[in-house]
This record gives C-alpha cells, structure tokens and sequence, in this order.
C-alpha cells in the first residue's frame, strides 16, 4: 500500500508540474506576443500617462481646483469666456476657475471611480462564477440546480440595459461618488460571473481534471488548484475592458446628476455636465473632459484586446 500511495502521489505532483508548466508557457507567450503588439504599446502607454496623471495632478496643477481666482474677470466679460493663455492653459469655467488644473485633479477622481467599479463587479462576479462553475462541474445533481439559479438571475440582470440599471440603483441609493461605484460595479457582477463559469465549464472536461478526480482529490481542491488557475486568463482580459466601460458609465451617471452632489470638486463626468449649459458660447469646456474620458477608455480597450488576441489559442503560432 505504501508503494501504491507513493506512485499516486508522485503522479499528482507530475500532473500539477506540467499544468504549471503549461501555464506559465501560456502567459510568457502572451508577454511577447503583447510586446510585439502596436495595439497593446500604444493602450499601456495611454493607461500609464493617465495614472501618472491621476497620482500626481494634485501635486502638479498650477493652481487649485477650487479656487475662483478669476471670478471678476469672467463676471465682468459678461458671458465671454476667457480662452487658453500663458496662465490658464485650457482657459476658465462659468465659475473663473482654472480648466487645466481641474482636469488634472479630475483624472484622480475618475481612476478612482473606473478601478473601484471594476474590482467591486470582478470579486463578487468571480465569486458568484466559481460558486456556479464548481456547482455545474462537480456538483452533480444538486450543483446542476444550483447552476441554474444562479445563471437565471446573472441573465435577468444581463438582459436590462446596463445605463438603465445602474441609473436605478444609484436613483435608489442617494446622490454620492460611492453610488456611482457600487451601481457601476453591480452592472459588471453578471460579466464576470458568467465569463468565469463558462471558463470553468470548459476546463472541467479536461484531462488533468479527470486525473485529479481518479486520484481521489477532493472537489475543492481539484477547483482551486486546477481549475480555477486555468479558467482565470479571460477574467483578466475582462477586468481590462471593464475598466474602459465603468469610466465611461461612472461618468454618464455623473452626467445625469447621480454623481458627487458637490459640484465643485472636479470629476470628467461632472465637468462635461456642467459644460452643457455653456456649451454655445464656449465648446471647449465640453471638449476637454470628453476628450479626456474617450481617450483613456481607448487606451484600455486597445490593450484589452491586444490580451485577448495574445491569451487566445487560436490566434497563437
């Protein structure tokens, strides 16, 4: 018996060692493949500007967010807005404030909102995906209802509008910047959730599975060490191109009122809504946060996808 123990043991431990093997070979392919790629340079060249950015802005805006320094003159031209100049390189707001040290201080502020929203929609997402991919995969009867309970209410929230539903939930929950995270974020729980378990479906046939299950490792094992580890690399791609759409959402809801109830701390969203009431005399007050929100959501759509092209067999040499 002793002999026998021995020999499954070291078949597990085999086993495990390629599977590790295979997957670190799958993520250094993927690494080279993204350094070749113009599409996965030019997104983390975006991303990194951006964050660089968001962490200092405060530190390097030249003057303070907040501040009406220039007031009077805007008063006194009665509705004609100062445009750029030596000291205010984006020119002034309805209010006389500095539009280029607000837009740096408002890159903070919409990173904040973009990567809160994600993580909030990828941890209860990838734990409502491992629940019902484990339950589909090694449940069996029992796990199968469960499955299907799960999967029912991930897609009665999938088939709303997802504007439309996080527009409910922050109208339900009160005016606030952390309204807007957690309504963007559960918009993203049902993506995740059902990425993660079709990822583990997939996996739960595989040939290392069966062996695991041959050698008597428990259920919970076999997902956390085998499955789960394999199942992950399209949730990652997906947390990249999450990022892109929570900013885009989180600065729709401040759009629409739904966002930080003071005004005058600046965020993208809430500087293109008050930019709407000015937008006949002076456009750029719109154009600049606009620019800023399509251009960082592009730069972690490209590198979304250029993961998605590298990690995809398919497409791999």
């Amino acid at each position: 018996m002793t002999k026998k123990a021995d020999k499954i043991d070291r078949l597990a431990e085999l086993m495990q060692s390629s599977e590790a093997t295979t997957g670190a070979s799958l993520w250094r392919e993927a690494m080279r493949r993204l350094r070749r790629s113009k599409m996965a340079i030019i997104g983390a060249v975006v991303i990194a500007v951006f964050v660089v950015l968001a962490v200092v802005g405060p530190w390097v805006a030249p003057h303070a967010p907040t501040a009406q320094t220039w007031r009077g003159e805007v008063f006194a031209n009665q509705g004609k807005f100062v445009g750029m100049r030596g000291e205010n390189w984006f020119g002034l707001d309805h209010l006389g404030r500095d539009m280029f040290s607000r837009m740096l201080v408002g890159a903070r502020q919409t990173l904040l909102v973009g990567v809160v929203s994600m993580l909030i929609g990828l941890l209860v997402g990838a734990l409502v995906g491992v629940l019902s991919g484990a339950a589909a995969t090694l449940g069996g009867r029992a796990g199968q209802r469960v499955d299907t309970v799960i999967m029912r209410v991930t897609d009665i929230m999938l088939s709303l509008p997802s504007l439309l539903l996080a527009v409910s939930i922050a109208a339900v929950m009160g005016q606030s910047l952390t309204t807007v995270m957690i309504a963007v974020g559960v918009v993203q729980i049902p993506i995740f959730a059902r990425l993660l378990r079709g990822s583990m479906l997939a996996q739960g046939g595989s040939d290392y599975v069966l062996a695991a299950k041959a050698l008597g490792i428990r259920n919970k094992r076999i997902v956390l060490t085998q499955i789960l580890p394999n199942s992950i690399s399209p949730v990652i791609v997906q947390a990249t191109l999450s990022l892109a759409t929570a900013i885009i959402e989180a600065a729709a809801l401040s759009y629409l009122g739904l966002g930080n109830p003071d005004p005058a701390i600046p965020e993208w969203g809430v500087m293109l809504s008050q930019a709407q009431r000015f937008f006949d005399n002076e456009p750029m007050m719109a154009v600049y946060p606009a620019v800023g929100i399509i251009i960082t959501a592009l730069g972690f759509t490209l590198l979304g996808e250029a993961m998605r092209e590298a990690l995809d067999p398919k497409l791999r040499g």
